[in-house]
């Protein structure tokens, strides 16, 4: 009896065996049991395609990145700071090699000595005795010629005083701006010899033009002591000097 038993349990093993080789192999040949072989081709798949880092180092296409990059449309140079429109500059700063406009303060052409480009100080002098130095700067922007000599005209006098001829300098006066010309007036006979003297108490010098016939511009007006200077009839001027020793000389 036990002998048939363990007959009977080894045929069931035996039977259980072939069910499950044959289940086994039915799997196999309809592919419902290759789960492993499926993954690992899902990894191979995976794998084949670019990874992130490929892909943005690949070229963009033509004109994407002016449109959309914060970046593009500023440093590529069309609307950006360093572009034309962009820069401050663009507009005004004139292009390489072109001259700059001449203006008449650029001009640096001399012009004539008058009241209104110069100024002019009258100063007694004790010697020589009878004598006055006039003082007149240049205080504008160009240089300006002196010519001949000073119109003066104190108080109300009608003629104008003669020049002395042999002051007469080499070249004309030039006074570059801050520069100053000196003439010297002899107010009066140091003998007492002059006649028709009295007592100014105002002073206007005038100015001569390169034809030396009458004056240019606006005279000058400058102040005398408050006691006024005594003046005669012969009364005289130097020709304008470009030194003050030169001017007191005569």
């Amino acid at each position: 009896m036990s002998s048939l038993r363990t007959s009977r349990t080894r045929l069931v093993a035996a039977a259980a065996t072939a069910v499950l080789a044959t289940l086994s192999l039915s799997a196999c040949n309809n592919g419902t049991g290759t789960q492993d072989e499926g993954s690992g081709s899902s990894t191979s798949s995976s794998s084949a395609a670019p990874s992130p880092t490929t892909a943005s180092n690949s070229p963009a296409p033509s004109g994407s990145s002016a449109g959309t990059g914060s970046s593009g449309a500023g440093s590529a140079g069309g609307a950006g700071s360093a572009g034309g429109a962009g820069s401050a500059g663009g507009a005004t700063t004139p292009a390489a090699g072109t001259p700059a406009p001449k203006t008449q303060a650029s001009s640096g052409k001399p012009v004539t000595c008058e009241g209104s480009t110069t100024k002019t100080v009258a100063a007694p002098l004790t010697r020589p005795v009878n004598h006055m130095l006039l003082t007149v700067t240049n205080t504008g922007s160009k240089s300006c010629y002196l010519y001949g000599y000073p119109a003066v005209r104190f108080g109300e006098a009608q003629a104008v005083p003669p020049v002395i001829e042999d002051s007469q300098p080499q070249a004309v006066v030039t006074l570059k701006p801050g520069e100053s010309g000196y003439a010297s007036v002899n107010l009066s006979a140091t003998d007492g010899s002059g006649a028709n003297g009295y007592t100014a108490k105002s002073l206007t010098v005038y100015f001569q033009g390169r034809s030396g016939n009458g004056s240019v511009g606006t005279g000058a007006h400058p102040s005398l002591p408050a006691k006024g200077v005594y003046v005669d009839d012969s009364l005289k001027v130097t020709y304008w000097q470009q030194s003050m020793d030169d001017a007191v000389s005569w």
